[in-house]
């Protein structure tokens, strides 16, 4: 291979990381995906785990191979997050289901990524275990009818969410906010760089991932088909339960339109999980 076709190469590699981050960035904020399902999906979620446990120890080999991913992070989760309010606020239903429809696409690489290192009882156990808590959690949390007023705890308490979103696949940390009504005022607050929202929200980002990174890192080296088959069980029961169905019922032409992006959102993540295994999954 001459030199040309190297630096191409590894120019192209570079840029393909930088989107990698900007799509994780996005799964971090998008309503019911998660940034770490899609660190999983792009095989960087080892060595992002390995850097966040370990930051002294693993700088310098990890910040380097990781640096595209996170500056393509920080681009998609802000980039997105003022677009992303404006189109909740106009269109929720046909957003909501565009959303949902990435995920469904996602499912395959997910569960295809759970039996990586085999599957078991346990595994189908932890699965169904995990989706029943989380029917329940959201089930409660939606005939409780809570009503919070956003202020500089609960944003502590959103970026507890937005880590926890990262460093444990499959919890999307909309799923916890959006009954609570915490989602919408804190994607606006991020949107807008409200420093009464990003301050809290990233010293309790912050907290979490020192505290919580190592354990679960833990978890998934020494419990790995148990832990990511309870996260798809997450997964699925978080994504039936944020559909829009009484949207589906207003009209023939909503209901069509719903359908319509539920499809685009399949598509376009089979389509990313076929183009993400046709390149290969970086090494770590």
């Amino acid at each position: 291979m001459d030199k040309s076709s190297s630096d191409n190469r590894s120019v192209f590699h570079i840029l393909f990381r930088v989107v990698q981050g900007a799509l994780i960035g996005l799964g971090a904020v998008l309503p019911g995906i998660s940034g770490g399902v899609l660190c999983v999906v792009f095989g960087i979620y080892k060595p992002i785990m390995e850097l966040l446990s370990h930051p002294l120890r693993n700088f310098k080999t990890h910040v380097p191979k990781l640096l595209p991913v996170i500056v393509g992070l920080g681009v998609g989760f802000l980039g997105i997050a003022n677009l992303l309010s404006f189109f909740l606020e106009k269109y929720p239903a046909p957003s909501v289901c565009l959303f949902v429809g990435l995920i469904v696409g996602m499912m395959p690489s997910l569960f295809r990524e759970a039996g990586e290192q085999g599957r078991s009882k346990g595994s189908f156990v932890s699965l169904l275990v995990a989706m029943a808590v989380v029917f329940a959690l959201l089930i409660g949390l939606q005939f409780s009818s809570v009503e919070i007023v956003p202020n500089f705890a609960w944003y502590l308490f959103c970026g507890f969410c937005l880590a926890l979103s990262v460093i444990a696949p499959g919890m999307s940390f909309s799923t916890l906010l959006m009954p609570l009504g915490l989602y919408t005022p804190f994607v606006d607050g991020i949107g807008h760089l409200n420093m009464s929202v990003l301050v809290p929200g990233g010293i309790g980002a912050l907290a979490t991932v020192i505290l919580l990174a190592k354990a679960v890192n833990a978890l998934f080296e020494r419990y790995y088909s148990l832990a990511f088959h309870a996260i798809v069980g997450i997964v699925v029961a978080a994504t039936v339960m944020i559909i829009p169905y009484q949207s589906f019922t207003v009209s023939v032409v909503q209901c069509l339109v719903n359908l319509l992006c539920l499809a685009v959102g399949i598509v376009a993540a089979l389509l990313l999980d076929r183009f993400n295994q046709s390149v290969g999954k970086p090494k770590d």
